[in-house]
């Protein structure tokens, strides 16, 4: 399901980012006219952008980036309006072309639309001239044919309603040449056209006047003012009417530029020139030059800034010192060459303060604006992301760039980035900028809880208290709040009848595993179980881990003592003759315990009256034996107390009496079976796993015992050589014991029916070809027979079986 969503989401995507490119290649472009008033319609925005008008409001469409002010979004309609006022002259000065770059934005899916606002001029300024007018002093000499300059017009408006001709006032002396080379070299010059007589008229009035294409037309007027003079017969001639130079942007104050160079062939005063600079109009940029009066070199008086003004026109003026002084004029156009003297700005709008950390390649981060005001080279820029990150910049329209995700972000890796973009152009040598964005990534559940260890061991002890915390589960988990909010269950309750669950409980907020029992080592001592911790994410995430509880034994059990002895307040007694050796066996004691390890190693103690030393008791086996003969100073009966003690800590014990009765001869001695008195509905398990276990053990030698037989039947010469001879063994203590070279069996029994017990287990190796040992009613040995080796093909028949040596036989 998680991944259906990612899926639609990236279709989405990708068509956003695929009509944001088509958009770039089909710029919409809105025209407006400047002085709008506020609240114009400018244009359908939801319409040209293909937006649906019913989701503006809830996807936060609005206008952003640097020109805001000018205008607004209708949220309801989609309809783009005038914000503010908006003066072209203000924003372009005189440029022929004057556009607002405008940003619209929309969130969820995040979507940028960059579109061009084309300010319209409307006549709104009056042609002017900087002075309001002029004098020119004109010999009444003065050739037809010569020509005066004018200072110019200036009109803010550009195109159509700039300066678009001039107009002189009637008069028969002067007529007007306007030098139309195109905008904004459009310049006016006054021509004599009839000789002047000082004596008719000595000033001469004229008025000349600058319109502009508007409709209707707006004009400016520039008063003249002609003073007639005596004769000043040659006016100063340049060598050249055009002068041009280049000069560099960053040139020093005071460097020289051009110079300019007139000749008078007056003499005196009337051929002595000075040089000075014609300009009446708003040109400013000429006052960052300066001319000598004398030389006429022109040289730098200001700060040159080519981004400001790339040329700059001048208009120089040569005039005698006659007594009525003659001028003429020349034009000097300079060229401000760019010099790479503006390092790239770059502009950052992070439209993304956090992204997702499976946010797919591509994702918008930021927008990026780079501007370097430098003309050529100088001014185009390189964007690079200076280290590795998984993130890359993409060009989407002219020197506007995006922010992109370019790899696998993770949050657990990297929470934020610390993005370094920077912007170098291509002057020499090369200026740059750097701009640093931070980007914050936010946590997906993208990490499940992870326990330590895959198997947890826990050791209690039995009989802990009920509500004991035995062990406090911990998982970690690598995301953040919610996603790394860990809960903890027990998936498997219903092991083992639903043990578990009346057992332990798993606290799902701590952890806390908590005893819901006392635990006894006797009936269970080991379970298992699996515990889960999920996370709180969407979706949640989980994992497991096998607990395996194992409950130590604490020595809780006393020793039990196996029957026949084991009856409570009875009096047991044996016998023995007065003339056994040392060494003769009395009795064996036999007990359980019902814990286990050290704590169930029982031990054998006897204790008899003072000064009698008769008998012994084996401390592992719970034998009684005599240590010595008897004398006569013995008594005829011994009370023994056999205390049985387990090796726990505390240790457990549990008692015995046997009252040995010592008679004349084995003659008296009379097998006394005691009668244990065991009740149906008492019999308990223990016994019934005792007998279990005997007759198992039993049938288990038995069937080992045919197939040994059988096997042994059926071999080859051959292969009875693998194989040595096979040893049963009579012991003085009356027991049997069938050994081969690699097994032995031992089986123990007493005479006395009552005291006999059958023991089975493996024995030290026997040497080949082993002999059978017969012992006699007297314990003497007298007759030994080795059972067939390799060389007979089948066992011979048994002798018969010695007896059993009675009690009391020495």
């Amino acid at each position: 399901m998680q991944q259906g969503n990612i899926f639609r989401h990236w279709i989405i995507f990708l068509f956003h980012v695929s009509r944001i490119w088509s958009l770039a290649a089909a710029q919409v472009v809105y025209s407006v006219t400047e002085e709008s008033s506020p609240g114009t319609t400018v244009g359908n925005l939801a319409k040209d952008l293909h937006l649906n008008v019913q989701e503006l409001e809830t996807r936060g469409f609005q206008i952003s980036g640097p020109n805001t002010r000018y205008f607004e979004a209708d949220v309801k309609t989609g309809i783009l309006l005038v914000k503010d006022r908006i003066d072209r002259e203000e924003l372009c000065s005189r440029n022929v072309k004057c556009s607002l770059e405008v940003e619209a934005i929309v969130n969820s899916p995040l979507n940028l639309f960059r579109f061009e606002v084309n300010i319209v001029d409307i006549n709104d300024n009056v042609p002017s001239f900087r002075i309001p007018g002029i004098v020119l002093n004109v010999s009444e000499s003065a050739f037809p044919g010569e020509r005066f300059a004018l200072a110019k017009a200036y009109d803010a408006d550009v195109g159509s309603y700039s300066v678009k001709s001039y107009k002189l006032s009637q008069n028969e002396h002067f007529t007007l040449d306007v030098q139309n080379g195109g905008e904004p070299t459009m310049s006016a010059e006054l021509v004599l056209q009839k000789a002047l007589d000082r004596e008719k008229q000595l000033v001469i009035k004229l008025t000349l006047t600058a319109v502009d294409g508007g409709k209707p037309p707006k004009s400016g007027t520039l008063h003249i003012t002609v003073n007639v003079q005596d004769v000043n017969d040659n006016i100063p001639i340049f060598d050249k009417p055009l002068y041009k130079a280049t000069v560099l942007e960053n040139t020093p104050h005071g460097a020289t530029v051009i110079s300019v160079h007139a000749r008078d062939l007056d003499e005196g005063l009337n051929g002595e020139i000075l040089y000075s600079f014609l300009n009446h109009d708003s040109d400013n940029d000429v006052d960052t030059f300066a001319i000598n009066q004398i030389t006429g070199e022109i040289t730098v008086n200001g700060e040159l800034d080519h981004e400001k003004s790339n040329a700059v026109e001048i208009r120089v003026q040569a005039k005698d010192k006659g007594a009525s002084p003659r001028a003429s004029h020349c034009k000097v156009l300079v060229e401000i060459t760019d010099v790479n003297d503006n390092p790239p700005e770059i502009s950052v709008t992070s439209v993304v303060n956090v992204v997702r950390e499976d946010a797919p390649l591509d994702t918008m981060v930021g927008l990026i604006t780079v501007r370097d005001i430098d003309a050529d080279k100088n001014g185009v820029v390189q964007v690079r992301i200076v280290e590795s990150v998984p993130f890359t910049i993409k060009n989407t329209y002219k020197n506007h760039y995006s922010l992109v995700v370019d790899g696998t972000l993770d949050r657990e890796g990297a929470s934020q980035y610390n993005v370094t973009i920077k912007a170098t152009d291509e002057g020499v040598p090369p200026l740059s900028s750097i701009s640093v964005i931070t980007v914050h990534v936010s946590d997906v559940n993208d990490n499940a809880p992870r326990f330590k260890e895959p198997v947890i061991n826990i050791f209690v002890k039995e009989n802990s208290p009920v509500g004991a915390v035995i062990y406090t589960m911990t998982a970690d988990d690598p995301d953040l709040d919610g996603n790394a909010k860990v809960t903890f269950s027990v998936i498997n309750k219903k092991h083992k009848n639903n043990i578990i669950g009346s057992v332990i409980n798993v606290n799902s907020e701590t952890g806390d595993i908590v005893s819901l029992q006392t635990f006894n080592y006797e009936e269970l001592n080991t379970f298992q179980f699996k515990v889960q911790a999920t996370d709180s994410g969407v979706p949640p995430l989980s994992s497991n881990v096998t607990v395996n509880v194992l409950v130590l034994d604490e020595n809780d059990n006393s020793p039990t003592i196996l029957a026949p002895y084991s009856e409570h307040g009875s009096v047991n007694s044996e016998s023995i003759p007065y003339s056994a050796e040392a060494g003769y066996f009395v009795a064996k004691i036999r007990a359980v315990d019902a814990d286990s390890g050290y704590n169930a190693l029982l031990s054998y103690h006897l204790s008899e009256p003072k000064g009698n030393n008769l008998f012994r008791i084996g401390t592992s086996t719970g034998e009684i034996r005599t240590k010595r003969r008897m004398s006569d100073n013995d008594l005829k009966t011994h009370p023994l107390v056999v205390m049985v003690s387990d090796n726990g800590e505390p240790s457990l014990s549990a008692t015995v009496s046997i009252d040995v009765v010592v008679v004349e001869s084995t003659a008296d001695i009379q097998t006394q079976f005691r009668h244990v008195p065991i009740k149906e509905d008492s019999f308990s398990d223990l016994n019934l796993y005792l007998l279990i276990a005997i007759a198992s053990v039993s049938v288990i030698f038995l069937l080992s015992l045919i197939s040994l037989i059988a096997v042994k039947c059926h071999r080859t010469d051959g292969s009875f050589s693998r194989y040595s001879a096979p040893m049963i063994t009579t012991h003085p203590d009356g027991s049997w014991s069938y050994s081969k070279a690699t097994q032995q069996y031992d089986v123990c029994f007493s005479s006395d029916t009552l005291k006999s017990d059958v023991v089975v287990f493996p024995g030290p190796f026997p040497p080949v070809d082993g002999e059978l040992i017969s012992i006699n009613g007297g314990d003497t040995f007298n007759r030994t027979q080795t059972l067939p080796n390799k060389d007979q093909n089948s066992f011979p028949s048994p002798s018969p079986s010695p007896a059993l040596p009675e009690k009391g036989s020495s």
